[in-house]
């Protein structure tokens, strides 16, 4: 996929249409996934496959290995970004975030994760800055929207 495609993409991911955003969406993950093939999406799968059967070690070395071998798998890195948050290791889910942020700034997977990560943490403005990071990217992500307000909440 060109830099005009990908240009098509992030404006469709905020324009009115419903439909044109959801496209759009789905298009990105699945670039985000096939970045490094067939293969690097089999290896992701295979991954998710040991989380939803809680084998979460199993889950986390192959993820380990495969941003080992890949640094520039951003989704890779997302990936145990997930694996991380659903651990509660939050700490470690911010690293591997902003790793994937490093590597592709309007991955919007990560902005909001590592929205979740600090409000998990108690970081709420910080957590605000990131799910702002998310809109900037997908304006009508109504959870982002909600994250900060219920962020806010709490700040006063």
């Amino acid at each position: 996929m060109d830099d005009s495609t990908l240009e098509v993409l992030l404006q469709s991911l905020k324009q009115d249409d419903e439909y044109q955003r959801e496209l759009a969406t789905a298009a990105l993950w699945q670039r985000w996934f096939y970045q490094k093939g067939s293969v690097g999406n089999q290896r992701l799968q295979a991954a998710q496959t040991l989380v939803d059967g809680g084998q979460f070690e199993a889950a986390e070395a192959l993820l380990s290995d495969l941003v080992a071998e890949l640094p520039d798998f951003a989704e890779a890195w997302n990936r145990r970004a997930v694996l991380y948050f659903v651990q509660h290791r939050y700490l470690e889910a911010m690293v591997d975030c902003q790793r994937v942020i490093e590597l592709v700034p309007y991955h919007f997977g990560a902005l909001h994760g590592l929205g979740l990560c600090h409000a998990a943490l108690g970081q709420h403005e910080k957590a605000i800055q990131a799910f702002r990071g998310a809109l900037a990217v997908q304006p009508y992500a109504l959870t982002n929207q909600r994250l900060i307000l219920e962020c806010t909440a709490q700040l006063s």
